[in-house]
C-alpha cells in the first residue's frame, strides 16, 4: 500500500451537521452565556411571537433571536436604534451555519427597563390625549358615594376609614377589593374600578395603595390600568405610593392627591369646617334679611307716602284747600279792590262838591233864574223890569220881580 493510500485511510470527514453540532458545543462549552452590549437594527416580529434583530456596533454585527417566551417578560418595546445589553448563549444556527445570539435576558443600556418602559407608554398615551388636562372632571362637593379601589387588608383602606371617621363619619363608602401588586394585578383593579363606579349613586372613586418600589407599584403604569381610569364614568381621585411616588394612573385621574390619605381628605368634607361655615352663612342670612326687612319698610314708607299724596281724597282735600284760599284771596283783593274804588270815589266826590254851585252857595252867593227857560240870568241885560225870576239860595228858593236892572 502506498503512503497516499495509508494518508487517505486516516483522513476523517466530517458531516456539515456535525461540524456545526460541534461547534455549537465547543462553543457552549468555552464561552457559554455571556453579556453583549450593541445596538439593535432589523427588527423583525412575525406572527409566532418571536423577535429576531441584528446586534452591532461601529465594527461589525451579529444576528440575535429573541424567542416568545422570554421577550413576554420584558416590559418596554423593542425597536430599531436601541442601544440594550443582552444576556444571550453564543451558538451557530444549524440552517445558515451563522453565528448568533439566543438572548436570554435584555435589558436598555444607561437606565432600567422598567423606566424605559413607563416612559414609551406615556408618550404613546400622550399622544392619544388621555393625559390631557381637558379631560379632568370637577369632583362632587358633597358626594353621594364614595367609591375606593383598593386591598381589603392593606394600610391605605385603614387610612381612608380614618380619614373618613375623622372628617365625615355620614358619608356612605363602598369598597371594592383586589390585589394592587404583582403580575396580573392591573386587570383585578381595571375590573374593580369598572365595577364600584357603577354601583348606585357612587359619583367618585378613590383609587388608593400604600408606597412600594417601582417594581411594587408597576401595575398602576400598564395601559390597561389608564386605559381603566380614562373610560371610568366618575371623576377618579388616585393616591397611589408616596409624595415623591408618580404613576401613569395619577396622570391619567381627575385628581392626583400624593397619599391615600391626602386623597381621601380631597374628597370628603370635614364636618367641623361645615358647621363653622353653616354658623357664619346662617349668621350673614340673619343679617341679610334683618337689612331686608329695613329696606323695604323704608320702601314701603315712601311707597305709602307717594300713594298717600296721589290718593283722590287727599288730592281734592288739597284742591278745596286751594281753593278755599283763593275765595279768600279773591275776597281780600275785592275788598282791597272795594276800599280803593271808595276812596277814589270820595276823592271825586269831595272834587265834585268842590266844583258844585251848591257849594258856592253855601258861601253866600245864589243862583238867579229866569222863571221861562229857567235860563241863568248872568247880567243885568238878561232880564227886564216886571219879569219874574227865581232866586235859588244854599238852603231855600225865593221868587221875586224885577223892578229894574242898572
Amino acid at each position: 500500500m502506498s503512503d497516499q493510500s495509508a494518508a487517505s485511510s486516516r483522513r476523517r470527514i466530517h458531516s456539515v451537521s456535525d461540524l456545526i453540532g460541534g461547534l455549537n458545543a465547543l462553543l457552549e462549552d468555552r464561552v457559554g452565556r455571556i453579556w453583549v452590549m450593541g445596538e439593535i437594527s432589523g427588527l423583525s416580529r412575525p406572527s409566532s411571537g418571536h423577535i429576531y434583530f441584528t446586534l452591532g456596533d461601529e465594527r461589525t454585527r451579529i444576528r440575535a433571536a429573541f424567542f416568545r417566551g422570554a421577550a413576554a417578560r420584558v416590559p418596554f418595546e423593542l425597536k430599531d436604534g436601541l442601544e440594550v445589553v443582552v444576556y444571550a448563549d453564543v451558538s451557530i444556527y444549524d440552517q445558515r451555519g451563522e453565528l448568533q445570539l439566543v438572548v436570554r435576558k435584555l435589558e436598555p443600556r444607561g437606565q432600567g427597563s422598567l423606566q424605559l418602559a413607563f416612559e414609551q407608554l406615556k408618550e404613546k398615551l400622550t399622544a392619544e390625549g388621555l393625559f390631557d388636562v381637558e379631560r379632568k372632571r370637577e369632583v362632587p362637593t358633597f358626594p353621594a358615594r364614595v367609591g375606593v379601589v383598593t386591598s381589603a387588608t392593606s394600610a391605605a383602606v385603614r387610612d381612608v376609614f380614618k380619614v373618613s371617621g375623622q372628617r365625615f363619619p355620614s358619608m356612605r363608602l363602598l369598597l371594592s377589593p383586589t390585589r394592587v401588586q404583582g403580575e396580573g394585578a392591573e386587570h383585578e383593579i381595571a375590573a374593580a374600578l369598572d365595577s364600584v363606579s357603577r354601583q348606585p349613586e357612587v359619583d367618585v372613586v378613590l383609587l388608593v395603595r400604600g408606597g412600594g418600589s417601582l417594581e411594587d407599584l408597576w401595575c398602576f403604569n400598564t395601559e390597561v390600568m389608564v386605559r381603566a381610569v380614562s373610560r371610568c364614568p366618575v371623576p377618579v381621585i388616585t393616591g397611589v405610593g408616596h409624595e415623591t411616588d408618580l404613576t401613569l394612573v395619577d396622570l391619567a385621574a381627575d385628581v392626583r392627591a400624593p397619599t391615600p390619605s391626602a386623597a381621601a381628605a380631597r374628597v370628603l368634607p370635614d364636618r367641623d369646617h361645615l358647621s363653622h361655615l353653616v354658623t357664619q352663612s346662617s349668621r350673614r342670612l340673619l343679617a341679610g334679611i334683618r337689612q331686608q326687612m329695613r329696606d323695604r319698610h323704608e320702601q314701603w314708607s315712601r311707597e305709602r307716602d307717594v300713594l298717600y299724596r296721589l290718593a283722590p281724597s287727599v288730592r281734592l282735600a288739597a284742591q278745596r284747600r286751594r281753593t278755599e284760599a283763593a275765595q279768600r284771596a279773591l275776597i281780600q283783593a275785592g275788598l282791597h279792590q272795594s276800599r280803593l274804588r271808595r276812596a277814589e270815589l270820595t276823592r271825586h266826590v269831595g272834587l265834585l262838591d268842590s266844583l258844585s254851585p251848591l257849594a258856592v252857595l253855601a258861601r253866600g252867593y245864589a243862583l238867579v233864574q229866569r222863571d221861562e227857560g229857567d235860563q241863568i240870568v248872568r247880567k243885568e241885560t238878561d232880564v227886564s223890569p216886571g219879569e219874574r225870576i227865581s232866586i235859588r239860595l244854599s238852603e231855600g228858593q225865593i221868587r221875586a220881580v224885577v223892578e229894574e236892572s242898572d
